[in-house]
């Protein structure tokens, strides 16, 4: 059941420090240095647009206003108390927001905790008419010349539907860091990371899209049919093993990686000789909306220079594109040593 809520105040907000108080990023692993299926969250990515938020829980409330039949604000603890939903699911961050042709290979697989927001949003009445989600986070200020006063991002309310879309307040068990938005973040399993909303402090039903940068002049791909929005992962792979550079003996080896894309993916493909000449890899199932492994035995013949790669295909047929997108093929240069 959910706790009484108590009626809102939009112009009560928590108190916001700022550190760093600008554009910041963290990147501990590389692709080849994935190698846990569960990725530990001081090595999972980090990129906060306008500044790292650091707030007091207890001080800290979440808004729920627009086309719901009560609009109301929870407190921390309030939230707390509600029953908890876990979902493992893949992280990505989309790249750069005004260059999507550059494949910045973020990503991590983690176990996200907290409240199921389709059970919330029913047991505070959504109106009809509400077609839109909009989320605010508790930071503001200058990402790449443009000034925000609230990060905002929007979701289709009927991505809720599919489920597992989470007010999320733990990673593999532990609370959420600053950096990965405490006290709450919104996470949508299948979406880039940018609309999983950190330091969430409100939630908005609305019938149309929000207007701010972030939905206007940022994370829009460019279309024959117009702007789309940056929503739902296109299907992307890498190849952990063997690692760039690597010295490889004429042997019987095992190539693998881990495969994504929003609704998962149904087959990966292998090329060993630059995309000339593909074959199947195995591929295994995913559990909830995780990455999922796959792998291919390789053994290499003579000596010189080899070319990796790696090609996913998602459940909905969509073929990871070959170069100048986010979700290009990832290459990886070994070197035959043929020695055996």
């Amino acid at each position: 059941m959910m706790p009484d809520a108590k009626p809102i105040d939009v112009k009560t907000a928590a108190a916001v420090v700022m550190n760093p108080p600008r554009t910041f990023r963290r990147i501990p692993l590389a692709p080849h240095q994935l190698l846990a299926p569960i990725t530990p969250q001081n090595d999972l990515f980090v990129l906060a647009h306008v500044g790292v938020p650091h707030l007091r829980a207890e001080e800290w409330s979440l808004a729920v206003t627009g086309l719901v039949e009560r609009e109301t604000t929870f407190s921390f603890e309030q939230l707390r108390h509600m029953p908890k939903r876990e979902v493992q699911a893949f992280h990505q961050c989309a790249g750069y927001p005004q260059n999507p042709r550059i494949a910045t290979r973020r990503v991590g697989n983690v176990v996200w905790g907290g409240v199921d927001l389709r059970i919330l949003l029913e047991q505070i009445g959504v109106q009809p008419q509400a077609r839109f989600l909009w989320s605010y986070g508790c930071d503001g200020g200058e990402y790449d010349g443009i000034v925000s006063e609230r990060y905002l991002k929007d979701c289709p309310l009927e991505r809720l539907a599919r489920g597992d879309v989470l007010l999320a307040y733990e990673i593999n068990g532990e609370p959420l860091t600053a950096e990965h938005g405490f006290p709450l973040r919104l996470v949508i399993p299948g979406f880039y990371g940018t609309n999983s909303v950190k330091w969430l402090c409100r939630l908005h039903l609305a019938d149309s899209r929000a207007k701010g940068p972030f939905t206007t002049e940022l994370y829009n791909d460019r279309t024959e049919n117009g702007m789309r929005p940056v929503w739902e992962v296109a299907p992307e792979s890498l190849i952990v093993s063997p690692g760039p550079d690597a010295h490889l003996p004429n042997a019987p080896m095992e190539i693998w990686g881990w495969a994504w894309a929003d609704g998962g993916v149904a087959r990966v493909e292998i090329s060993t000789d630059g995309g000339q000449v593909w074959r199947a890899a195995v591929l295994e199932a995913r559990t909830g909306a995780s990455w999922q492994r796959f792998k291919a035995m390789w053994e290499p013949e003579g000596t010189g220079e080899a070319i990796l790669m790696s090609r996913a295909t998602a459940n909905d047929g969509t073929v990871q594109p070959p170069a100048n997108w986010r979700n290009s093929i990832y290459a990886v240069r070994v070197m035959k040593t043929g020695m055996v």
